[in-house]
């Protein structure tokens, strides 16, 4: 009796080994193929990594996540590293206001266990950095911003701003409250932000369920979990990881191939692009989305953050956002970093919609930053600095702006094996790590689905279990 020939085993490469490229990975590996994750960097982890200054273990910016990120904590479950993060149990972010006179205000923005909205009804009634009147405005635009439809696509055409001023909101509660949170997690001012994406975070993060914006944060450097625990995972899983592997040419074919810089040329019947923006441009074939062309109109929006080590302990908080200060949110990186100095506290400055700033000389910007620490935090008047660095994102993330829907593609493209993941893909979110483990997700679905395998329904974007 003859024996049935052994059929090849379907195989992917996935090109770019952020968190959206992990996570295409993983569930390619686990759903049989023979998964090659091609990596450029010497890291795994995308935007989201650590690396070495000294004895410091920093962390290139501060990536914090909300309770309501369902997928990326499903991401830091499937890793095995549920251990290494801290989740709030409920949300609680102090707000240290600057008046003209120099006088400091401490405010809270917390929740109670209460439905929504009455949840934040208590913070927002004793929140001193807004007036009575302005409070109450606050109450009817989130009250509005409930009733908005986020299927609808014209949202996608004003900016968030534009529709705040026509809910009669002042400059005042644009500051310290809609640009406050809307800064950090969108990367732009309200007048910047395209309406969609604004309303879905805020609906979502602060009006959907009680504890959707508690705050999560990694006890560990990054790198530790989107670097080491991911690339055991992978490894585990069958994927062949190769870093310092930079893709510079697709072949789309039956077995589409991959030309890598070093002249190496992979074959595979699925790719999945899942590196940047413009590093999936660059590989695309012509025609591969509609209006491919206009893919070169997402445009990027920069990320700065300032790095300081004081000789003693000045903040007794793990973070606080400011207010009448060019500061925006303040980390104490001490525990993460490994610092050795007895009684030294390490600073981390997370600088968001920074166009103005991220390409000021170090020395600028210690002269703008140090002041303003001491104005913040008076101990670090008579504290010794150890360092002061600053890390650079200018590409952190694609630009919100109105009309940005439109720009974004899907996972799938007119190429059958040939799938999108990144962040900056169309999965409804901004540009988070939430967005980019949606997109890989998307991705991997895509790819199964081409070869009749039928996507898992995850509902709130958790692993297939």
């Amino acid at each position: 009796m003859t024996a049935r020939p052994q059929l090849a085993k379907p195989s992917a490469l996935v090109v770019g080994g952020g968190l959206a490229g992990i996570t295409a990975a993983l569930r390619l590996a686990e759903a049989g193929r023979g998964v090659t994750l091609l990596e450029s960097r010497p890291r795994l982890g995308g935007l989201a990594f650590s690396f070495r200054r000294g004895d410091l273990t920093v962390d290139n910016g501060q990536h914090v996540y909300l309770r309501c990120c369902t997928a990326y904590r499903g991401l830091v479950d499937r890793l095995g590293a549920g251990h290494l993060v801290d989740l709030q149990p409920r949300l609680d972010v102090p707000v240290l206001g600057l008046g003209r006179d120099g006088i400091r205000t401490l405010g809270r923005l917390r929740r109670a266990e209460l439905p929504v909205p009455l949840h934040l009804a208590a913070s927002l009634a004793g929140y001193p950095h807004l007036r009575p009147a302005d409070r109450l405005r606050v109450v009817r635009a989130a009250l509005a911003l409930r009733r908005l439809d986020l299927a609808d696509p014209a949202l996608d055409e004003i900016s968030f701003g534009t529709w705040l001023r026509r809910q009669g909101q002042t400059p005042a509660t644009l500051a310290a409250l809609w640009d406050l949170v809307g800064v950090a997690t969108l990367n732009a001012t309200a007048d910047r932000t395209s309406l969609a994406l604004a309303a879905m975070v805020f609906k979502t993060g602060l009006l959907s369920d009680p504890g959707a914006a508690d705050i999560g944060t990694a006890r560990v450097p990054l790198g530790e979990i989107h670097h080491d625990r991911a690339r055991a995972e992978l490894e585990r899983a069958g994927v062949r990881v190769l870093l310092r592997a930079r893709a510079v040419e697709l072949k789309p074919a039956d077995q589409h191939a991959v030309r890598l810089e070093s002249g190496e040329l992979l074959t595979a019947d699925t790719v999945v692009l899942a590196g940047a923006q413009d590093a999936a441009a660059a590989l695309l074939p012509p025609g591969a989305i509609d209006r491919q062309e206009r893919l070169a109109g997402l445009g990027t929006a920069p990320i700065l953050n300032v790095h300081v080590v004081y000789d003693r302990k000045l903040l007794r908080r793990p973070f606080f956002a400011a207010l009448g200060s060019p500061v925006q949110w303040v980390f104490d990186r001490t525990a993460h970093s490994g610092l050795a100095v007895p009684g030294a506290q390490y600073l981390a400055l997370s600088q968001s919609a920074a166009e103005a700033e991220i390409d000021l000389p170090v020395a600028e910007l210690r002269e703008r930053y140090l002041p303003e620490l001491e104005r913040l935090l008076p101990a670090a008047r008579g504290a010794e600095v150890l360092d002061f660095f600053v890390t650079r994102e200018r590409t952190a993330t694609f630009d919100p702006a109105p009309g940005t829907a439109a720009l974004r593609p899907g996972a799938r493209t007119h190429v059958p094996g040939v799938l999108l993941a990144g962040s900056w893909t169309a999965t409804g979110w901004p540009a988070t790590m939430e967005s980019a483990v949606r997109s890989g997700h998307a991705a991997a679905d895509a790819a199964l689905a081409q070869t009749g395998r039928l996507p898992v329904d995850r509902g709130d974007g958790r692993w297939p279990r």
